[in-house]
């Protein structure tokens, strides 16, 4: 159109960068992070988030260079995802129950120039670094992060230490502002529960649209207190590192995450929102009563991660909390859905309610298309609540690709959407519900069972604490569930009296016909491993005909 210029009056590229920016301004004196007895205010955080990108610069680091974490959420976490982009390199949050081989694997891959380690951690991170050094493979530089407020134990020259390289950082930095919207940011690696884990490509344009997205959908509104439960690292907090500053808001670290300390930051720092998959909402339900303690207000949560059970949101609900369920991947930023709450099903009983909150909703306001489409012809399925399909996304909140695999970025991609690998319905009102991961689904004499249906179930059950579904090979069905299950301390529950539980609240053919009572192992992020559970149900050998039920 005639008369248009496009020029740095009326277009920048859009950055999380200036979140902060414009909280140093507006919320100066106000607190950025709490830890402990450690406080800092905004204007103090973006002044060492400059520092912090300048040292980084002053050792070299250059736009487009990937600089490694691996820390739990404590302040020097919270600023490496500002001062990292500010330097023009690409943060790599890495998890912290990986092992030195895996961290060594992820260090190699992402081709990280230096990384920042958690005294906590460091045993890992030197046990990587040796690894690579007996490949022959170009070391990273260490940067040690001691606990806040204490001295650090540096024990090799090679070794940097946290406050000492932000005091060589200089306040008249200018910042490396991103040249495209769509430069990286942040490169977050999936799970790697089933393959080798895929690097996942953020932009800053993506992190910027997901981050308002989150304060929206979460009802964040100006200087909320924010309660870190989900980690940092994974998904760069669900993007809410970067919403919290774009609020004005508090971040209240913690290091560990527990039902006594959950409780306790929430009464001492009167915090208004909060995040954590399923299992930390189990958690919470499930806290002893010396654990508790009574919330100062309404507490907004967002949960995630894994379909959360009904029962679950119905007894967070009774305790006072305010839960509203997203769903999203790695590759979507995190939350990319939301079931976003209509007031006509305020008149719903208690439980019909939390059975609504279940669902995963609708895109965000990020997001620009949502569906669930046939994989093969890529129709969408009909608003039925009952045909299955693969759920896909379109946006500008999806990743950019996966670092070094190109053959993988095309796959996720193919048809023009972004294939979760999700299967789900759609229900008439057009809100999608989760039915299982393609991998997970069982597959019983012709009959597909929702593992996530059966668990719901399980988790109804009063002596029931945790419960996973997997298929276990059976010689006249092909497969029937097997249920893993860990019991509420000082409850008790046999396999037989489970497995007529779900009976009763499930067609039949759903019924578990194996219980095993034990741990279940999880990712760092509180999903169940169930490729872990597969391979014990796939040892422990197919049921014959007429075989009733076992127990482990």
């Amino acid at each position: 159109m005639e008369g248009m210029v496009k020029c740095s009056a009326n277009y920048v590229p859009l950055t999380p960068i200036s979140f902060l920016e414009r909280s140093a301004i507006v919320y100066r004196d106000r607190v950025s992070v709490a830890y402990g007895d450690i406080k800092y205010t905004w204007k103090e955080t973006h002044e060492r988030c400059v520092r912090l990108a300048s040292a980084l610069a002053h050792l070299g680091i250059s736009p487009g260079d990937v600089v490694a974490a691996l820390a739990p959420n404590i302040p020097a976490m919270y600023e490496l995802h500002f001062g990292v982009p500010m330097a023009g390199a690409v943060l790599c949050t890495l998890n912290v129950r990986h092992d030195s081989s895996m961290v060594s694997v992820l260090l190699k891959h992402s081709e990280a120039k230096l990384i920042f380690v958690d005294y906590q951690c460091l045993p890992i991170a030197q046990g990587a670094l040796e690894i690579l050094s007996e490949r022959k493979t170009k070391l990273p530089l260490l940067v040690l992060i001691p606990e806040c407020g204490q001295p650090a134990a540096i024990s090799s020259p090679r070794i940097l230490e946290y406050e000492s390289l932000l005091e060589k950082g200089k306040l008249d930095f200018e910042v490396r502002r991103p040249r495209d919207e769509w430069d990286p940011i942040s490169l977050n690696y999936t799970s790697g529960t089933t393959s080798s884990p895929k690097g996942v490509i953020y932009s800053h344009r993506g992190a910027y649209l997901n981050s308002l997205a989150a304060a929206l959908l979460n009802d964040m509104s100006a200087m909320p207190v924010y309660l870190w439960c989900v980690p940092m690292f994974h998904c760069n907090g669900w993007c809410l590192t970067w919403a919290v500053a774009a609020q004005g808001g508090t971040n209240v670290c913690q290091r560990y995450v527990t039902a006594r300390d959950i409780f306790e930051n929430i009464a001492q720092h009167k915090v208004t929102h909060m995040s954590g998959a399923p299992t930390v909402l189990n958690m919470i339900i499930n806290a002893s009563a010396s654990e508790k303690r009574p919330l100062p207000g309404k507490v907004a949560v967002m949960t995630g991660g894994a379909p959360p059970p009904s029962h679950v949101l119905f007894k967070m609900e009774e305790l006072g909390f305010h839960v509203t369920h997203s769903y999203g991947l790695t590759e979507t930023y995190g939350p990319g859905t939301v079931c976003a709450w209509k007031p006509e099903w305020a008149s719903l009983t208690p439980e019909a309610q939390a059975k609504i909150k279940s669902r995963q909703g609708v895109q965000h306001l990020g997001l620009e298309e949502l569906d669930i489409k046939d994989p093969v012809t890529m129709k969408s399925v009909p608003a039925d609540a009952k045909t299955m399909g693969e759920v896909m996304f379109r946006g500008n909140t999806v990743m950019n690709g996966y670092l070094k695999n190109l053959e993988a970025t095309k796959d996720a991609f193919s048809g023009g959407w972004f294939r979760s690998g999700d299967l789900g319905v759609k229900h008439p009102d057009g809100y999608i519900e989760l039915k299982d991961r393609s991998k997970d689904i069982i597959i019983s004499g012709g009959e597909n069972i929702s593992s996530i249906e059966v668990e719901s179930a399980l988790f109804s059950h009063p002596a029931v604490l945790e419960a996973a579904i997997v298929g276990r090979p059976d010689d006249y069905w092909g497969e029937t569930p097997c249920a893993f299950v860990k019991l509420k301390e000082g409850c008790n529950a046999n396999a037989e009296e489970l497995i007529k539980f779900c009976r009763d609240h499930l067609p039949h053919y759903m019924t578990p016909r194996t219980v095993v009572f034990q741990e279940l192992p999880k990712t760092s992020t509180g999903k169940v491993q169930k490729y872990v559970l597969k391979e014990k149900a796939k040892a422990m050998g197919s049921i014959s005909k007429g075989n009733t039920t076992s127990k482990l």
